[in-house]
C-alpha cells in the first residue's frame, strides 16, 4: 500500500497546526527573538496559505488557517490594549507600577515609564551595554534619575546581576571577578569577601547601579548539576554546601557592597540546592518540611536582618506550606512564614516572571498575587515588554480590592528606607573609578575546578 499521499497530507496538515500553536503563544518569552516579526509573519503565512488553498487536502487546513488569523489578531489586540492602558497611567497603574523592576531594550520606552511613575526600577544587562562605553551607559542612567527627580518621584532602583564567576552580566564593561566560592578556604574569608564587595561595588556605583542581584546563598548541591538543568547551573554559582561558610562569605560581601552604596540581594529563597527542576523552564517544588530545610535557610535567616540586603523569592513551591503557589507569589510563604514567623520586614523581590515556572499561570495573576502577599518588587527582565501584561493584571487586582492599599503603602515605606531619595547611585557613579582589571584572589584561597560552567541567562 502506497502511504506517501497520506504522509504528504499529514505533513501539510501539520503546517497550520504549528502556526496556530505559535499564534496561541504570541509574544511568549521563548519567542523573544522573533518579537518584531512574529505577528506580521503569522498573518502573512496564514493569508498566503488561504490564497493557495487548493494545495490543502480538505477543508480542515483552511479552517485552521482562518483560526490562525483570528487568534493572532486577538492576541495582538489584547496585548496592544493592555499596553495602551498602562501607558495611559492613572492611579491604579501608578500604585502598582512603582513596585516593578523592568529590563529594557528601548530607552525612549523605559524613559516614558520612569517619567510617568509606572515603574519603580530598571534592570541593566548585556544588551544595554553592548557596543557602548561605561560613561555612555552611566549618563543614560543619570538621565533617568534626573527625569524622576523633575517629576518629584523616588529615585529608580537600578539593578544588575553581577554575582561574579559565570553570572557577570555587566562584564566586560565592568571588571569580571571570580565567583565568591573562590574565597572559601582563605585565611579570613569574611575580610576577603568585604574587600571583594568593595571592589565590585565600586564598578557598580560607577555605572549607576544601586542594587545587585547577589549573593547566591542557596547551598551548593552535593553533586554536579542535573543534566536537564541547562540554565540555573547552581553548582557553579553557589558559595558552598556548608551553611555557616555561606553565611560568613555572604555577610562580608554584603558589607563590602554597602560600603560603596550598593544594596545586595539574598537569593533564591526557599533555596534551589535541593530543587531538581530548572525553574527557568518548568515548575519546581520542595517536598521537605521547614524543619528539614532549616540548614538551607540558615544563611537567609542570618543575613535577613541586614538593612543593606533584599531577599529574592524563587519560583519554587514549598509543598509543606503552600502546595499550590510558588514562594514568589504565595501569601502563606510571604505573609505567613517570612513576614509572620520570621518577623522579616526587609525588601522582597520576585525572580523574573518570564521564567517558565510561573509564566504560563499568567503574568498579571502572578504579579497581583505577589503584591497582595506582601512582596515589594516584581521583576520582569528577560522579555521587558511583558511588563505591560503584568502591570495591567496587578492594576486590575488593585482596583477590585484584591491588593490592599495599606499593604502597598507599607511596601513603599520599606523601599524608601532601603534606597533613600539621596542615594540614587548617580552621585556615586559620577565620581567613581573602576580598578584596573587584574586577577582577584585572596591569600591561600584554593581554586575550584567546578566553577567553570556555561553562563546562565539574564535572570535572577
Amino acid at each position: 500500500m502506497n502511504t506517501a499521499p497520506r504522509l504528504r497530507r499529514l505533513g501539510l496538515l501539520l503546517v497550520p497546526v504549528l502556526l496556530l500553536t505559535l499564534a496561541w503563544h504570541l509574544k511568549h518569552p521563548l519567542l523573544y527573538g522573533l518579537r518584531h516579526v512574529e505577528t506580521p509573519l503569522l498573518l502573512g503565512l496564514a493569508i498566503g496559505g488561504l490564497l493557495w488553498r487548493r494545495c490543502w487536502p480538505g477543508r480542515l487546513p483552511v479552517v485552521l488557517l482562518l483560526a490562525v488569523l483570528v487568534v493572532t489578531l486577538g492576541r495582538e489586540g489584547e496585548y496592544q490594549y493592555q499596553r495602551a492602558a498602562v501607558l495611559a497611567g492613572g492611579p491604579p497603574m501608578q500604585a502598582v507600577g512603582r513596585h516593578f523592576i523592568v529590563g529594557y531594550s528601548d530607552f525612549a520606552e523605559v524613559r516614558q515609564l520612569a517619567a510617568n511613575g509606572l515603574i519603580g526600577g530598571i534592570y541593566l544587562t548585556r544588551r544595554n551595554l553592548r557596543g557602548r562605553t561605561l560613561a555612555e551607559v552611566a549618563a543614560e542612567i543619570a538621565e533617568l534619575q534626573a527625569v524622576r527627580q523633575r517629576a518629584e518621584l523616588p529615585p529608580l532602583i537600578v539593578a544588575g546581576d553581577q554575582e561574579g564567576g559565570p553570572v557577570s552580566h555587566l562584564s566586560p564593561l565592568l571588571e569580571a571577578l571570580p565567583p565568591l566560592a573562590s574565597l572559601v578556604g582563605a585565611g579570613d574569608p569574611a575580610a576577603c569577601a568585604r574587600r571583594y564587595g568593595r571592589r565590585q561595588g565600586q564598578g557598580l556605583a560607577a555605572l549607576g547601579v544601586n542594587l545587585n542581584f547577589g549573593p547566591v546563598v542557596d547551598l551548593r548541591p552535593a553533586g554536579a548539576d542535573q543534566a536537564h538543568d541547562r540554565l540555573t547551573r547552581l553548582a557553579a554559582r553557589a558559595i558552598a554546601a556548608d551553611p555557616a561558610t555561606v553565611g560568613t562569605v555572604a555577610a562580608g560581601y554584603v558589607e563590602g557592597l554597602g560600603e560603596r552604596g550598593i544594596r545586595a540581594t539574598l537569593k533564591h529563597f526557599p533555596g534551589l540546592g535541593r530543587v531538581e527542576q530548572d525553574t527557568h523552564l518548568r515548575a519546581a517544588r520542595l517536598d521537605q518540611t521547614p524543619a528539614e530545610l532549616a540548614g538551607d535557610w540558615q544563611p537567609f535567616r542570618q543575613l535577613a536582618g541586614q538593612p543593606g540586603a533584599a531577599m529574592m523569592l524563587g519560583h519554587v513551591k514549598l509543598a509543606a506550606i503552600d502546595p499550590q503557589r510558588a514562594a514568589s507569589h504565595s501569601a502563606a510563604v510571604v505573609d505567613g512564614l517570612l513576614r509572620g514567623a520570621w518577623d522579616y520586614e526587609g525588601v522582597l523581590i520576585t525572580d523574573d516572571l518570564n521564567m517558565g515556572a510561573v509564566y504560563d499561570i499568567g503574568l498579571g495573576r502572578v504579579a497581583a498575587e505577589a503584591l497582595a502577599a506582601g512582596v515589594d518588587l516584581v521583576l520582569v527582565s528577560y522579555d521587558p515588554r511583558q511588563v505591560y501584561r503584568a502591570i495591567y493584571g496587578a492594576a486590575q487586582a488593585f482596583a477590585d480590592g484584591r491588593i490592599v492599599a495599606s499593604r502597598l503603602r507599607h511596601s513603599e515605606q520599606r523601599l524608601a528606607d532601603f534606597i533613600p531619595a539621596g542615594e540614587s547611585g548617580a552621585e556615586a557613579g559620577s565620581n567613581a573609578k573602576i580598578a584596573a582589571p587584574v586577577s582577584f584572589r585572596c591569600p591561600d584561597a584554593p581554586a575550584d575546578s567546578r566553577l567553570a560552567a556555561r553562563k546562565p541567562p539574564d535572570a535572577g
